[in-house]
């Protein structure tokens, strides 16, 4: 009787191969896009995913000053933060964000939805975002990623 012996395999930071990706956010919905990029910068995507080992790939998101809300959100939705001291919680609404920082929506979106480790904070260095429809990264030669 012939007996097969599989072994699992796992990826580390000597085996991981990361690509570039490229995803045009243009008229997309904000946690819809967000959850598909986390995915790809945690890894989920491929077949050698490790949880400990950063697998991920790097992303260039364009046109992220352009995603919309659905719904009554753009102007529902408040961000707070909290100093820690007495009276030092601030809140400002998804409007105000859209007018002053685009940018910052769409990152706070994909940084929430990756872990709250040393791990997911190299994850999240493997975003980039930009408002326009250029990026400086036509070196590595990203692949254009649709979802």
């Amino acid at each position: 009787m012939d007996t097969l012996s599989y072994k699992t395999v796992s990826a580390n930071a000597n085996t991981v191969v990361q690509k570039w990706h490229v995803v045009d956010a243009e008229g997309e919905t904000v946690g819809r896009i967000a959850s598909r990029i986390a995915t790809v910068l945690r890894g989920k995507h491929k077949p050698s995913y490790t949880p400990h080992v950063d697998t991920g790939d790097y992303v260039i998101v364009l046109n992220a000053g352009n995603i919309k809300f659905s719904g009554n959100k753009l102007a529902d939705k408040v961000y707070l933060t909290y100093s820690g001291y007495p009276g030092g919680q601030k809140s400002i609404t998804a409007q105000e964000v859209m007018n002053k920082k685009p940018l910052r929506i769409l990152e706070s979106a994909v940084r929430g939805m990756l872990p709250k480790t040393k791990l997911g904070r190299a994850m999240i260095k493997k975003l980039f975002l930009y408002e326009g429809s250029k990026h400086p990264h036509a070196a590595q030669t990203p692949t254009e990623l649709k979802f």
